[in-house]
């Protein structure tokens, strides 16, 4: 089996070690958690001033501990205080979102899975209306009006599957094949958001983005 997984293969049981894996089994992984890092940047780069963001994310999904734990550590050291929302049921998102309507954040880190997708709009959809920036990870979270999203460049993790599958056929055990994490990323920025939210995007993060969505 050769797989693309969007959380931690270890966390997954599906792998002692990305360059372990288990049985007959190997792949890609979309996860980071150096990439919540990077976005934290982008972020502070927009508002100078932030010092207070709810991390909304499902603990279910394998891997998320460590990302949390990451970008808990690297708020610490930009002066950032997190506050972490775990989000596996609607009724829990909604808690959530009461919860940061009556205590505002100054912005929203959302985790990508397959929860955070299914849920989008209502999370992004609230957002808007309390003027909070939302950042994540997977285009199609900017493309549904977060402001911004950083992370893996989806179509290229999805192609590289093809290197995989030809070692395989060519006699490589998968069990000697790492388990790769991704060499390509994608910055995409929604103007449409940014209007909305009355921000100033500076023209250095525009530059870089690779796509600009009007």
């Amino acid at each position: 089996m050769v797989y693309v997984f969007s959380g931690d293969p270890v966390s997954a049981g599906l792998a002692d070690s990305l360059a372990r894996p288990r049985g007959h089994m190997t792949g890609l992984t979309f996860m980071a958690a150096e990439f919540n890092g990077k976005r934290l940047e982008l972020l502070r780069e927009i508002i100078p001033g932030v010092r207070r963001v709810a991390l909304v994310a499902n603990p279910a999904h394998p891997g998320e501990h460590l990302e949390r734990a990451y970008t808990q550590e690297y708020g610490s050291r930009l002066g950032v205080h997190i506050d972490y929302f775990a989000t596996r049921t609607r009724d829990e998102l909604n808690e959530a979102l009461t919860t940061m309507a009556k205590r505002p954040p100054q912005a929203i880190l959302l985790f990508a899975d397959g929860f955070a997708i299914q849920h989008r709009q209502t999370i992004i959809d609230f957002a808007t209306s309390q003027r909070m920036p939302v950042i994540s990870g997977w285009p199609v979270f900017a493309r549904s009006g977060a402001l911004l999203t950083y992370g893996p460049h989806l179509p290229s993790s999805y192609q590289r599957m093809a290197y995989y599958v030809d070692r395989i056929l060519k006699g490589a055990r998968p069990s000697d094949l790492p388990i790769e994490q991704p060499t390509r990323f994608e910055l995409v920025v929604n103007r449409r958001a940014v209007r909305a939210l009355g921000v100033d995007v500076p023209r250095a993060i525009l530059i870089r983005a690779d796509d600009v969505i009007d």
